[in-house]
């Protein structure tokens, strides 16, 4: 049964899919400047459109002639963020009105508080800080991090997906290995992002006509870059671009590997429905991702590849979940079901 707040939980889990694909939207439009102050756009709570308005806009930001298109999108991506974050506060009321029911989440309320907290001053520093890679990454992160954390208190509010116990701990310690490589995959897909590293590579199995061509490691993941320069479209030469696009390409086969072998694993202990689960959102991404380079970054397969990549994380947080069981019960089984030391009735022993 269902438990108070699942219904606000799951509005939640949907809009922060939601915020995380108008995200990414903004990202490829190229937009996330296309409000160059914080929270509203140009000091408006709207993106301006009056004579007077734009008039204003040209005065106190010549350096950012008003484009209404890429505003609008900046905008929409933050009505719905704040909106998300009114939610959160609303699931942190109820979590407080709740607290101490059994089985009723806090804690878990708290820290998703906490990362809204947390998000809302990156996605300012976003645009403060002009697309500064760091930021534009971390963010893109924190935005992962809410929709996962949303999805895991629906989880455990819904009452109906129930966690399996007896699974062997070898299992559970690959499905957490295999959480934390998908975050770090987004992670470097945040970085080929916030750098325009998507297109360094234009063919594919190949990079450039070449399985190795050149690239700069050293500088692709070069952490200390300067605060200030406006970094839309990318500061980085193109052997560090292709650097990082190959990482990333490196990160995807190394990934699959290991969640095709907990897909194995999964079917092995009969979890067959897991298991699918987890093999068909590893081949849509992998499929979004290699269209992404043969099509040329179309922008709507752009954007569905940030959506397989929320699906992706969302089976593992989801498949985590179900693989934690009840605290100790192997050992309790083990001491109920194995009594060797007890006559069998009727035996005679």
């Amino acid at each position: 049964m269902a438990k108070p707040g699942y219904r606000l939980a799951l509005l939640a889990t949907v809009l922060a899919l939601l915020v995380v694909l108008l995200g990414a939207y903004t990202r490829l439009t190229h937009a996330g400047l296309g409000c160059p102050d914080w929270p509203g756009c140009y000091g408006f709570i709207a993106v301006p459109s009056s004579e007077a308005q734009l008039a204003h806009a040209q005065a106190h930001f010549p350096e950012h002639p008003v484009e209404a298109q890429k505003g609008w999108s900046e905008m929409v991506h933050r009505y719905c963020a704040g909106s998300l974050a009114l939610l959160v506060g609303l699931l942190a009321i109820q979590a407080w009105r709740y607290h101490g029911r059994d089985g009723q989440p806090f804690r878990l309320v708290l820290m998703l508080l906490g990362v809204i907290v947390a998000q809302a001053a990156f996605g300012m520093w976003t645009v403060t800080l002009k697309l500064w890679p760091q930021v534009v990454t971390t963010h893109l992160l924190g935005g992962f991090t809410t929709l996962s954390l949303l999805m895991l208190l629906s989880l455990r509010l819904s009452g109906a997906w129930a966690r399996l116990p007896g699974v062997s701990p070898r299992l559970r310690r690959w499905a957490l290995l295999s959480l934390a490589l998908v975050i770090g995959q987004i992670a470097l897909g945040g970085w080929v992002s916030s750098n325009y590293a998507a297109m360094a590579c234009t063919d594919f199995p190949l990079c450039q006509g070449q399985w190795l061509p050149d690239a700069d490691f050293a500088n692709a993941f070069h952490l200390a870059q300067h605060i200030g320069p406006n970094y839309l479209g990318g500061h980085l030469d193109s052997e560090a671009r292709t650097a990082i696009h190959l990482a990333h390409r490196a990160g995807a086969c190394a990934l699959s590997l290991v969640l095709l072998a907990l897909a194995w694993q999964l079917r092995a202990e009969g979890l067959g429905r897991l298991a699918l689960a987890v093999v068909a959102a590893l081949g849509l991404q992998v499929l979004l991702g290699i269209s992404n380079v043969v099509l040329h970054l179309p922008l709507v397969v752009a954007v569905a590849h940030n959506a397989g990549g929320a699906i992706l994380l969302m089976t593992l947080v989801g498949v985590n979940y179900r693989l934690r069981g009840v605290p100790g019960f192997g050992a309790v089984a083990a001491r109920l079901t194995w009594r060797p030391h007890l006559p069998v009735l009727g035996s005679g022993k």
